[in-house]
């Protein structure tokens, strides 16, 4: 994998969030991945399951569309291993103010086809100034 590769992944991922798109979210993840939405969490195990999660079928809660806005980048790439940072902003309703910010970092491995065979994913809200 090169920056660009993971660059390339990290919009399909955010482009696949935004749609709740089935076949968006199965292209990123290979058959065997594993997902895990904090470190300490044990992972959600194969594509199928992954979809399942992010469409709101098991412990996770889909996004509801506008309400947020993510960009993230490649910090760095060894081998088949990558690593991204970015920010989620979220308002309550499409339009509204910002209600949080979250500061994201993932840590990614990829297989031959460039699809992602394991997702683990730190964040922290960032607190508010004022």
């Amino acid at each position: 994998m090169q920056h660009g590769d993971v660059d390339r992944w990290l919009d399909g991922y955010i482009e696949a969030w935004r749609t709740n798109d089935r076949e968006r979210i199965a292209a990123l993840f290979s058959a065997d991945a594993e997902y895990r939405y904090h470190p300490y969490d044990a992972s959600v195990r194969g594509r199928d399951a992954i979809v399942s999660s992010w469409l709101g079928e098991g412990a996770s809660t889909p996004d509801q569309p506008g309400t947020w806005e993510a960009e993230y980048r490649t910090i760095t790439v060894d081998g088949d291993v990558a690593v991204a940072v970015g920010s989620t902003t979220y308002v309550n309703e499409p339009g509204g103010p910002v209600d949080r910010v979250f500061d994201n970092c993932f840590v990614l491995r990829f297989d031959a086809d460039g699809r992602c065979r394991e997702f683990t994913e730190w964040y922290v809200k960032r607190p508010r100034r004022g």
